[in-house]
C-alpha cells in the first residue's frame, strides 16, 4: 500500500480501522438489503436467501481479511479472523433474541431449513478440526480439507433447497411460529434487476476494500501494541469486518423475519468456513491447517459448541427463557463472554 500503516502512530492506525469499520457498517448493511431484494427476485425462502446472498455478501469483507493476510504469511491473524468472525456472528444472534419481544426468537425461527443449515455448518466446521489433527497431506499446495469444503458448501445449499421444497418432517407449528416464506414483502419502489446488480458489485467492491485496509491495521496494531496476532483476529478484525451481520440481523428480526435472521447469521458462518479453504490456497507456505495454535483450536470447538447450542434450542423450541431470551441465547452469550478471557490472553 502506498501509505504504510504500519508507519504510523497508534491514533492514525486507530483512526483508519474505525472509519473503514463504519464504512462496513454502511455498505455492508446496504449490501444486505440490496441481497434481500436479489434474493426475493429468484423465489427463494428466508433461510436460503439469508444463507446465499446475505450472508455471503455481508461476509466479504471477511473474507477479503483473511485471504490478504494469508497471503502475507500472518496465519495467526488469517485464522482468528476466519473463526473468530463465527463466534462473534453467533452471539450477534443471541443478542438479536433480545429484540424479538414475541418470545424466544429459535423457537419462532424453528425449520427444517434452519435445522439442516445448522447441521451444514457442524459438519464444515469438523472438516479444519481434521486437517490440523491428521496429516499434512497437499495437491498442488492445497490441503484436500479446503477442497472439500469448496465442494461441500455448494452442495449444502443444494440439499437445503431440496430439503425446504420437499421436508420429510416438519416441526410442530405454534402461535410464535413464523413462516419461511418465499417472498416475505413487496417491493414499493421496484428498481431493474441490471441495477440491483450493479450497486450490488458497487457496495460489495467498498466493503472489500475496506475489509483489506482493516486487515492491515489490524497488522500495523500487532506491530506498534503488544497484543498477538491470534487476539486481534479472533476480536478486533472479526467483530469490525462482522457488524454488517448484526445490522441485518437486528433489522430482520424488527420486520419479523426471523427466518431470515436465523439463515443471515448461521449462512454466513458457513460461508466463513470458507475463509480457510481460500486462505490456504492463498498461503503458500504449506497448510494453514498445520498453523493452528491452541487458541484456535479452542475458538473452532467453542463455535462448534455455541452452534449445538442454537441446534438444540431449535429443537427443545422454547417459548420463553431468561429475561424473555431462550435458554440457548443466554448460554451463548455466556460462553462468550468467558471465553473472551483466555482467547484474549
Amino acid at each position: 500500500m502506498p501509505f504504510d500503516l504500519g508507519q504510523q502512530s497508534l491514533g492514525v492506525i486507530v483512526a483508519t480501522f474505525t472509519v473503514c469499520t463504519l464504512i462496513i457498517i454502511f455498505a455492508g448493511t446496504r449490501l444486505a438489503s440490496i441481497a434481500v431484494k436479489l434474493a426475493e427476485r429468484t423465489g427463494m425462502g428466508q433461510i436460503i436467501a439469508g444463507a446465499l446472498f446475505v450472508g455471503m455478501s455481508t461476509s466479504l469483507p471477511g473474507s477479503v481479511l483473511s485471504v490478504t493476510t494469508a497471503w502475507q504469511g500472518h496465519t495467526d491473524l488469517a485464522i482468528g479472523n476466519a473463526l473468530g468472525g463465527i463466534a462473534a456472528q453467533t452471539t450477534f444472534l443471541a443478542i438479536a433474541d433480545l429484540f424479538y419481544r414475541k418470545g424466544n426468537l429459535e423457537h419462532a425461527a424453528a425449520s427444517a431449513t434452519g435445522l439442516a443449515q445448522t447441521t451444514l455448518l457442524l459438519s464444515m466446521l469438523s472438516l479444519p478440526l481434521l486437517a490440523y489433527a491428521g496429516p499434512d497431506w497437499m495437491i498442488f499446495h492445497i490441503h484436500p480439507a479446503s477442497i472439500l469444503l469448496l465442494v461441500i458448501y455448494p452442495l449444502g445449499l443444494n440439499l437445503l433447497s431440496a430439503i425446504r421444497d420437499e421436508p420429510m418432517w416438519l416441526p410442530k407449528k405454534t402461535d410464535l411460529t413464523e413462516e419461511d416464506a418465499k417472498h416475505d414483502s413487496a417491493d414499493t419502489h421496484p428498481e431493474s434487476t441490471a441495477r440491483l446488480w450493479g450497486e450490488f458489485l458497487a457496495f460489495a467492491l467498498v466493503t472489500a476494500v475496506a475489509g483489506h485496509i482493516i486487515g492491515q491495521a489490524g497488522l500495523a496494531i500487532v506491530a506498534v501494541t503488544d497484543i498477538s496476532e491470534t487476539a486481534v483476529g479472533t476480536f478486533l478484525t472479526a467483530i469490525s469486518t462482522s457488524f454488517p451481520e448484526f445490522v441485518s440481523a437486528i433489522a430482520a428480526v424488527r420486520m419479523g423475519a426471523v427466518n431470515l435472521a436465523v439463515g443471515d447469521i448461521i449462512g454466513g458462518n458457513a460461508f466463513d468456513v470458507l475463509f480457510l479453504a481460500a486462505s490456504d490456497i492463498a498461503y503458500r507456505e504449506g497448510s494453514i491447517y498445520a498453523a493452528f495454535s491452541q487458541q484456535h483450536v479452542f475458538t473452532i470447538a467453542l463455535v462448534i459448541l455455541m452452534s449445538g447450542v442454537l441446534l438444540l434450542g431449535m429443537l427443545n423450541r422454547e417459548r420463553r427463557g431468561i429475561a424473555n431470551i431462550g435458554w440457548e441465547s443466554f448460554v451463548v452469550l455466556a460462553l462468550y463472554g468467558a471465553s473472551a478471557f483466555y482467547l484474549a490472553g
